[in-house]
């Protein structure tokens, strides 16, 4: 007997029925939005992600040698693969380019609530476009997959926020050395997980002083109210045009039906330092999950530093399987039913398989889902797996039906049953049922 590895999780049918609800409608809006399906490798050379995070993301990856001698990884994130497939064909792709994909990711990292060491997500991504608009329509993405779902604005918000407007003000203290702005942007983005002296240690170990840091951190607050204070304490062209870029973002989620869901909140800073815009975060608004939901941004430079022309792109990144959304749902109380469902279960009784089969192989043409016996069973035993199987209809072919020219058809809610011409059945009907018959 072998246990299954930490963070490894296995999901059995009625589960995963659950999880295949949750794709389809997370997939469903995005094609909706126009976004294009990819599908892309589930391993990577390790220094893509070296030059991308540093050294010490090895720690985090499942990492090692292949056969060929090469150091690759598992991959714990679609952004540097979907970076790389954009700069391999950038010449021939229209833009702006609109990819999504879902798919299983690895990271070694301490399993906690919503986070294992496999899960899947589904990467939506605009590449190719800097207007405002295309942020918000990623906005509007996240927002509108939420509410498909049966949620509203008690249930979820989106939190957004800005690096630039971060890096500037930073960057406008008067201090002996000039301030380590990536990792005083990553002190804020840790700002809720830690405690206040512990963030104020990481800002004052970024370059600020204590009053410095204390200042930033009311300026960040402030801002959550009134964006128009930062503009009015910052002499910075690098804040008032953030500033400028997150109020257009948040007027054309306005016009796309979205902008009841965001609030402004300038101490949301996303870890990544390939962010450079706006980002997002969407959180439980009971708290009851205390991590985000999913989260996003812009990564205008990716491209470029990847090899590929200056690009422009925006994305999002909902976790389906083993993270957040599922216990969002759940909480909210419209996590989908865990149960298998079956249209149709074709019973034989005797040596009747080839009749059987024909009545199986029409329904199934017609789209419905439909099992039959494959393990010689009794009457009894057939009726109890389509009970176990949630069959909605049992189509009994026995040989003494035959005899009549007729096969029974079995409701399984009511335990009404009738009989049907079997020439007739199923016939032109899509989903026969009954009353068909009656």
């Amino acid at each position: 007997m072998y246990d299954g590895l930490k963070g490894f999780r296995d999901i059995y049918p009625a589960e995963m029925a659950a999880y295949r609800a949750v794709i389809d409608t997370v997939e469903d809006t995005a094609r909706r939005y126009g976004f294009r399906e990819i599908a892309t490798p589930a391993m990577e050379r390790t220094q893509m992600y070296v030059d991308k995070s540093g050294e010490e993301i090895v720690e985090e990856l499942y990492a090692f040698e292949d056969k060929g001698g090469r150091e690759v990884s598992l991959t714990p994130e679609l952004t540097p693969t979907v970076a790389r497939m954009v700069v391999a064909k950038q010449q021939e792709l229209s833009k702006p380019i609109k990819w999504f994909s879902t798919r299983p990711f690895w990271r070694y990292e301490q399993v906690q609530q919503g986070r294992f060491r496999e899960f899947y997500q589904t990467n939506v991504d605009i590449f190719g476009s800097s207007e405002p608009e295309a942020d918000a329509e990623i906005l509007a993405y996240g927002a509108d997959m939420l509410t498909n779902f049966g949620l509203d604005g008690d249930d979820f918000e989106l939190r957004v926020s800005h690096r630039d407007i971060l890096g500037g003000l930073l960057r406008e203290f008067d201090t002996d050395e000039p301030v380590d702005v990536r990792n005083a942007i990553r002190a804020v983005d840790k700002r809720a997980k830690v405690e206040e002296n512990e963030y104020l240690d990481l800002l004052y170990e970024a370059g600020l002083s204590y009053d410095q840091a204390r200042e930033f951190d009311d300026l960040l607050l402030a801002g959550d109210d009134d964006l128009d204070e930062l503009t009015a304490w910052s002499d910075s062209e690098q804040v008032h045009d953030a500033v400028a870029n997150l109020q257009n973002v948040l007027a054309a989620t306005e016009d796309f039906g979205v902008r009841e869901f965001c609030e402004v909140s300038l101490t949301t800073a996303r870890g990544f330092d390939y962010y450079t815009g706006v980002v997002f975060e969407c959180f439980d608004s009971t708290g009851e999950v205390s991590r985000a939901v999913f989260g996003g941004g812009r990564y205008d430079d990716l491209i470029e530093d990847f090899g590929g022309q200056p690009t422009p792109a925006v994305g999002v990144a909902p976790g389906v399987v083993n993270s957040t959304l599922p216990l969002l749902l759940q909480r909210a109380g419209v996590w989908p039913d865990e149960a298998v469902s079956t249209d149709y279960y074709v019973l034989q009784v005797g040596d009747t398989r080839p009749v059987a089969a024909r009545v199986a192989r029409d329904l199934r043409e017609s789209g419905n889902v439909v099992e039959t016996d494959v393990s010689g069973r009794s009457f009894g035993a057939q009726m109890n797996y389509a009970d176990s199987i949630n069959a909605e209809t049992v189509v009994i072919v026995g040989e003494q039906d035959l005899e009549n020219d007729e096969v029974t058809v079995k409701d399984m809610a009511s335990g009404d049953q009738t009989t049907a011409p079997v020439d007739d059945f199923p016939g032109d009907r899509a989903h026969p049922t009954l009353a068909d018959f009656e």
